[in-house]
């Protein structure tokens, strides 16, 4: 009998410590991203016509918190809270919930192509922003016309693509079936306003198409911050539902979970996020796409932790895109929209030929 219990003991010992190993792992994982998003934050608020060293960066940050052990100059204030450090803040908010809104799709759709580019969220806030440049026409008058359109047009299409969903039965193929749908009609209307409208406003339409992190400004860093991290930790305690739909429908129901209710609030939180990044910064594509699948590869799928490491990620690859836009072509800035794709796309190919096993 002691022996037999000692059998028992030993693989339970070994489970435990197997179990402590992968946890640290993803800690580990999740801290290089983290540290990696600060240095690469102190080198992007240092570029610009004034130079100053990531040292003088961390210490004008320090020094706002810390009056009493680190020192500033109004110079340094002036350049670094005023000018340059918004802007860094907005690509790694803006970064962190596009990519946990994809992480989010494709774990509720079972579907390695979900994203809220290919769901028509995208195309609907392109609608509404355009609608607003060419006609001037909106929901809200003033400076936010364009913001508020592409806004609503995005919560609006979710509210469609659910619509469509319910009708046939909430399912993954029906809700990537009506986000295919609502994305060609909006593309479609998009290019008719693009046919009857100026040339000077096609241009800035096209411009807001490709994305920017230009218009940044404190409280547009603030209303994208507080969305992505309140709907993120609702996402979060959904995350072990959102494993058990991996197992499939009648599974997750066996277990308790209640399907359509976990995959219509994930989507709507998605879209939630999605929509008030988008409505800020125009259509950055891709980070919603790869970002979770490049954290994938290397936490695993658990989205315990696949949603908080997709964040860094996406917020590592946002930043990465926009501190290149900033000085390949100096001082001409280039749309962070399009160095997401020059560089993301090639590094996403080179791990995908690389992965030798299922990762999906």
């Amino acid at each position: 009998m002691e022996r037999s219990h000692a059998a028992i003991a030993l693989p339970e010992m070994d489970l435990k410590e197997e179990y402590a190993r992968f946890l640290k792992r993803k800690f580990l994982v999740l801290v290089a991203a983290l540290l990696g998003i600060v240095a690469l934050a102190g080198v992007a608020v240092t570029l610009g016509s004034a130079h100053i060293t990531p040292f003088q960066v961390y210490s004008c940050i320090l020094a706002r918190f810390f009056p009493d052990y680190f020192q500033t100059t109004d110079f340094l204030d002036t350049i670094v809270w005023k000018l340059r450090l918004h802007r860094v803040i907005l690509a790694i908010f803006a970064g962190m919930g596009l990519a946990i809104a994809g992480a989010a799709m494709q774990g509720i759709l079972k579907n390695p192509l979900a994203s809220p580019f290919t769901l028509g969220i995208a195309s609907a806030a392109s609608f509404g922003a355009s609608l607003a440049i060419i006609l001037g026409a909106g929901f809200i008058g003033g400076e936010y016309l364009i913001v508020g359109n592409a806004f609503i047009f995005t919560i609006m299409a979710s509210l469609a693509v659910y619509g469509l969903a319910k009708y046939r039965g909430i399912s993954p193929e029906t809700m990537v079936l009506a986000g295919i749908a609502i994305m060609y009609l909006f593309s479609a209307m998009t290019s008719f306003l693009q046919y009857v409208g100026h040339a000077e406003q096609v241009h800035e339409v096209v411009f807001w198409m490709m994305g920017s992190l230009g218009r940044s400004s404190w409280d547009k860093v603030g209303i994208i911050a507080l969305v992505t991290v309140l709907c993120s930790l609702i996402l979060m305690r959904l995350s072990w539902d959102i494993n058990t739909l991996g197992a499939g429908d009648e599974t997750a129901k066996s277990l308790g979970v209640n399907v359509e209710l976990v995959r219509v609030s994930g989507m709507m939180l998605a879209a939630l996020i999605t929509a008030s990044v988008i409505c800020f910064t125009g259509t950055i594509g891709f980070i919603g796409l790869v970002a979770p699948h490049i954290t994938r590869m290397v936490v695993s799928g658990d989205h315990r932790f696949l949603l908080p490491a997709s964040g860094l990620f996406g917020a590592l690859l946002l930043l990465g895109a926009d501190t290149v836009a900033r000085t390949i072509m100096a001082p001409v800035i280039l749309p962070v929209g399009i160095m997401t794709a020059f560089m993301g796309v090639p590094f996403f190919l080179y791990l995908f030929m690389k992965r030798r096993k299922a990762f999906w």
